[in-house]
């Protein structure tokens, strides 16, 4: 079953790290990609751009609205996704507890829709 893991943070504090300290960083997300990767689970990854460069769209009455931003605005921002591959919840959520994000964010894990 197929899972998205959503890595939430604050994309603010990645500018304020130490060269080493992002070194770091960079080095663990490489190896729990890795990781997945090896294990078969990993279907696809990406990080991305700061919520600052989001545009939200609602239609409303039939007319589209436009708004610069990302939809809610909160201490943490959407900053990337993992999309698994895993037998049921419980793995999705063991890998999710090994993604670097996890110490410093919060992951959302959600299953990906399958029509019956």
């Amino acid at each position: 079953m197929q899972y998205l893991l959503m890595l939430y943070a604050n994309e603010n504090g990645w500018s304020e790290l130490p060269q080493a300290e992002k070194s770091r960083w960079i080095a663990a997300y490489q190896a729990y990609t890795e990781a997945l990767t090896s294990a078969g689970a990993r279907v696809g990854s990406n990080r991305l751009s700061d919520s600052g460069t989001a545009t939200t769209v609602r239609v409303a009455d039939g007319k589209t609205q436009v708004l610069d931003g990302p939809y809610a605005d909160s201490k943490e921002q959407l900053g990337g996704y993992y999309l698994i591959d895993v037998p049921d919840l419980d793995a999705a959520i063991a890998w999710a507890a090994r993604c670097p994000a996890a110490s410093h964010g919060t992951i959302e894990v959600r299953p990906v829709w399958t029509p019956q």
